[in-house]
């Protein structure tokens, strides 16, 4: 004989009939169903079994079937504040759930909504093509191919990637220049009015006086017209600036990666001129204390402090 689900009814015979003496097989006999049935419904209430109770545990054990059973509710406040924090599954695993569950898992949750954040605290995968360069050409100094191997090894201290992000089209001249370590992955952003070489050398100038030469050995940037200060960088505060070939954004890979966590922040159609300082410095702060698997799982904060730490 098949399993057969039982309804409050059958559970109701069963309950008097066990209460007149009757074995599992001949109450299982009476109302038609497997003596294993029988068996199962009386271990599923401890003591002495009540229909009613036996049916309120079926029905919340059926309403539960298929959730995971690893997610408990601390667990689930653990990872959801750490998507919102802009950790990825990975991080969050590799960090602080070593050896209680995968990676996948947590992305299997999100996606059959047993957390409640959504999708869109992942990461969009891909990029699409960049626009080209279209406010004029002028002559660089170093290419890329020049750099010192230093900088390719990401063992030595002070090399950065620079960037522009600009608001949306049409919509600002506000942007932003970023700065990203290349050895630590510490990532740094400065307001601009514009996308001018002149704007440029002002937010360098800023960063400069903040860090001091010591933290700064070599810029790498794309060919974007606002890096035609390099020329005043150079002189003035004696770092190289090297140039990233034409649309190979992929040379300047980690700034890439960094940007793409600014504009969980702050999308493509925000107007950057009306980003406030304390915005985009909570912003950079979640950046920074992330961790990141090619930092073994530490965070860029913490390198920066061990670096800045050999200095003294």
């Amino acid at each position: 004989m098949s399993y057969i689900h039982l309804t409050i009814e059958k559970r109701s015979q069963i309950e008097v009939l066990r209460k007149e003496g009757y074995s599992i097989r001949r109450i299982a006999s009476l109302i038609g169903v497997h003596h294993s049935t029988v068996a199962r419904e009386l271990n599923r209430v401890e003591g002495e079994y009540s229909a009613i109770k036996a049916h309120q545990l079926a029905i919340s054990k059926s309403a539960n079937r298929g959730r995971p059973t690893k997610l408990t509710p601390q667990l689930a406040a653990l990872i959801e504040s750490r998507l919102q924090q802009t950790w990825s599954s990975e991080e969050i695993v590799s960090a602080e759930l070593v050896g209680v569950l995968s990676f996948k898992t947590i992305y299997s949750w999100i996606h059959r909504g047993f957390l409640t954040v959504t999708e869109t605290v992942l990461r969009r995968k891909g990029k699409k093509p960049s626009t080209q360069e279209k406010r004029g050409r002028f002559t660089v100094k170093r290419t890329i191919k020049e750099r010192p191997q230093e900088v390719e090894d990401r063992e030595v201290f002070g090399h950065w990637e620079l960037d522009t992000m600009v608001s949306s089209r049409g919509e600002s001249k506000g942007c932003l220049v970023t700065f990203v370590e290349r050895k630590t992955r510490f990532y740094i952003a400065v307001k601009m009015e514009d996308r001018t070489k002149d704007s440029m050398f002002l937010a360098i100038s800023s960063l400069y006086n903040t860090l001091t030469s010591k933290l700064l050995k070599t810029f790498t940037v794309d060919r974007g017209k606002e890096f035609a200060c390099y020329e005043q960088v150079e002189t003035k505060f004696g770092i190289p600036m090297y140039f990233a070939n034409a649309y190979a954004a992929w040379q300047r890979g980690t700034n890439e990666n960094s940007n793409g966590l600014l504009r969980k922040f702050f999308p493509k159609k925000t107007n950057l001129a009306q980003v406030t300082q304390d915005k985009l410095r909570e912003a950079l702060m979640l950046i920074n204390n992330r961790p990141r698997k090619c930092l073994g799982f530490k965070t860029p904060f913490d390198m920066l402090k061990h670096e800045i730490r050999k200095l003294i």
